[in-house]
This record gives C-alpha cells, sequence and structure tokens, in this order.
C-alpha cells in the first residue's frame, strides 16, 4: 500500500566506558555491555570500588572471555574513575548518584560524548507484618546483587 521502504544500518559508536555503582554490580555492569557489544563496540567497564568481590568475578570472567582489547575492565575507586574520565569514549552509560552524573556529563561534554545517565534510583521496598520476614530479607538481598 505505501511505496516506501526503510532499512536499519547497525553502526557502532566504537569504544564505550559503562561505569556501574555497588547496588546491582552484575547487572548494572554486564546489561550495558550486551547491548554495546551487540552493537558492534569494544567496552571498558568500571565497576564500583564499593563491590569489590563483585568487581573482582566480572573482572576475572571478562578477561577469560574477551580479549582485553576488546573488553577491559578497570577495577578501582575515584582516582581511577576521574582517569577514566579524561579519556575520550564514543559513549559513556553511568549509573549512580546525580553529583558524580554531573562530573561524568561535564567530562563527556568535553568531547561533544553521548551519554546515558540513570540517577538516584533507591529501589524501595515496603516489608509489612504480614510478610515472611525471612523470605522478604532473601529476596531483598537477592535483587541487590543481581
Amino acid at each position: 500500500q505505501f511505496h516506501a521502504r526503510s532499512s536499519q544500518v547497525p553502526e557502532p559508536y566504537g569504544t564505550v566506558l559503562i561505569m556501574a555503582p555497588w547496588n546491582y554490580p552484575v547487572n548494572l555492569c554486564l546489561t550495558p555491555l550486551v547491548g554495546a557489544i551487540s552493537a558492534g563496540n569494544c567496552a571498558v567497564v568500571k565497576p564500583s570500588a564499593y563491590a569489590g568481590a563483585s568487581s573482582s568475578a566480572i573482572a576475572e570472567i571478562l578477561s577469560e572471555i574477551y580479549p582485553p582489547d576488546y573488553v577491559a575492565v578497570v577495577e578501582g575507586g575515584r582516582q581511577e574513575n576521574t582517569a577514566l574520565l579524561r579519556e575520550k569514549f564514543d559513549y559513556i552509560f553511568f549509573t549512580g548518584s546525580v553529583e558524580v552524573g554531573k562530573a561524568v556529563m561535564a567530562a563527556a561534554a568535553e568531547n561533544l560524548t553521548p551519554v546515558t545517565l540513570e540517577l538516584g534510583g533507591k529501589s524501595p521496598v515496603i516489608v509489612d507484618r504480614t510478610a515472611d520476614i525471612g523470605l522478604a530479607a532473601r529476596r531483598i538481598a537477592f535483587g541487590k546483587v543481581l
């Protein structure tokens, strides 16, 4: 009926920086990574220093799967974050606080780097008197480490 065509042409950005928070360390490192790789990008993953065991596990697993020139994991704290933000990336994913999000946005603006910011999520939970406290505690703890 319509005499038109459309098509999609994948065009990777290049190298993306993924900066993940402590509260969902595995999920918020790997979910953006899957998208970045699927789109044909390379990635530098920076897990939170506040989730040290998860960060180490992520670094170990990803180094076994990908060559370091395709996916690299940088572990550390604020010093490493600051150093990474001085580098030029082609896209930045950041999940964390508003304060750090502003610093990420300012650094990205220097090179007009596109950014995805997810700021200030709290993941509230209500547990009332009818709840099985043990079950609720296990489910909340499980949900926080996804």
